[in-house]
């Protein structure tokens, strides 16, 4: 039978789709509001993850609600409330159950909450909180990424290149911190803004990363995630129409996302940004992107972003592979290292000096920072060095390149294709 909730004849597998789905679109929301209602960091975290684990229990009998949405926060919040009302010895904690058990525990009504801000967007306010100047920039992030991406912790250590146990540890001081210097959950007032403005520009851009390139499963692309980050983003401009950066990294995100659709092909292979079909580039993106980029610019109060921006727009600039103005890409990448002097920019310099003045002065740049050993472990760097030793024809070297890229890689779709380059690369050796 066929009810509100939705059909309970959906196959496990659809269920299971729907769940992860729901998962990429909707764990921020619901971690960010019982975080709202509870004040409990640990206890919202473990409330989610017990309501994602419901569904998989009760949908397949139920059916997928037409709101899943609505249906986690309600469970979330519900098993909240037992917790709360188990563990209510006294005024303090009776007091957290009245306020939870509230007229809005439905879930169906107004979830949003207000502050003195303005802003009725729990997520953005999460962001804030996490990115409070007493928590060290990696602690903002990190913090960030678990609670609003739902990233696990081994997930999040691959991305700062740290180990778990380190990542794990830097997550709980965060939460402790949070907790013992009574940090408010809001979006603080103007005058504060820029204080955090770095920091929340950061979290954010890494939030479109972990979207548009995941760190690990079966999927390269995380639309969802994508999605939530431009529009935290776009809230964020809006908030600070001042700031050429929060401007900047608006305009970054959507030219970037532009290319989203024809970045893996039908079977959900990474395709290189050479060999991308530019007509399924999304024009309307790129245009909104270039238009914010201008304004951002005019300011004459460059920054990152906006030079990552540039970048992008030279990509989109070009109507063909061949027509990519690697030149000023390239010096457009030497002004990012000198503002962001970090490893991971200097291996994409290497990578436009490579296009812009031959693959033998993109080469010297990887050997510098292979030799360095600023980026141990990341596979990006053996699969560049890699494709600039099969340019130069050096074939063996190549293959040998792409073993290591491959055996470092953690998403399925970028193994596969660096074992075709690898089997390319043999065949041709």
């Amino acid at each position: 039978m066929t009810g509100p909730a939705g059909s309970p004849t959906d196959s496990a597998g659809e269920v299971e789709a729907a769940v992860v789905a729901a998962f990429h679109s909707d764990w921020g929301r619901v971690v960010a509001t019982l975080i709202r209602v509870t004040g409990d960091w640990d206890l919202a975290e473990e409330c989610a993850q017990d309501a994602f684990a419901r569904a998989l229990e009760r949908w397949p009998r139920d059916g997928v609600p037409r709101n899943p949405a609505a249906w986690l926060t309600t469970t979330a919040r519900n098993r909240a409330l037992d917790r709360l009302r188990r563990a209510a010895t006294g005024a303090a904690k009776l007091e957290e159950v009245a306020v939870i058990s509230g007229p809005d525990a439905s879930g169906e009504g107004d979830d949003r909450g207000f502050d003195d801000s303005g802003v009725e967007d729990d997520r953005l306010r999460l962001i804030f909180t996490c990115c409070h100047p007493a928590l060290s920039r990696d602690a903002q992030v990190a913090l960030t990424l678990r609670t609003l991406a739902g990233l696990t912790t081994p997930e999040i250590a691959r991305a700062f290149l740290v180990p778990e146990s380190t990542m794990a540890q830097r997550l709980v001081r965060a939460k402790h911190k949070i907790r013992n210097a009574g940090i408010p959950y809001r979006v603080p007032p103007a005058y504060l803004l820029p204080e955090r403005t770095g920091a929340v520009l950061a979290v954010l851009y890494l939030l479109f990363n972990e979207g548009y390139s995941a760190t690990t499963g079966a999927e390269l692309v995380r639309v969802g995630l994508c999605a939530e980050a431009i529009r935290l983003a776009r809230t964020l401009a809006g908030l600070m129409p001042d700031e050429p950066e929060a401007i900047g990294l608006l305009a970054l995100l959507l030219l970037t996302d532009a290319r989203r659709a024809a970045r893996v092909d039908d079977a959900g292979d990474l395709v290189p940004l050479e060999e991308q079909d530019r007509t399924r580039w999304d024009a309307d993106s790129i245009a909104e992107g270039l238009d914010l980029l201008d304004a951002a610019l005019r300011r004459r109060e460059p920054g990152p972003y906006q030079v990552q921006a540039a970048i992008a727009a030279c990509h989109a600039a070009a109507g063909e592979a061949g027509a990519t103005d690697w030149v000023e890409i390239a010096a457009l990448y030497r002004e990012l290292v000198r503002m962001v002097p970090s490893p991971v920019v200097e291996l994409n310099r290497a990578v436009a000096v490579g296009m812009a003045d031959g693959a033998e002065a993109g080469l010297r740049l990887v050997d510098g920072l292979e030799e360095s050993g600023a980026l141990a472990g990341y596979h990006l760097l053996s699969a560049t060095r890699a494709d600039l030793l099969r340019r130069l024809g050096r074939r063996a070297e190549a293959a040998a390149a792409y073993r290591v890229a491959l055996g470092l890689a953690s998403t399925d779709a970028e193994r596969r294709y660096l074992a075709r380059r690898l089997s390319q690369s043999a065949e041709s050796g």
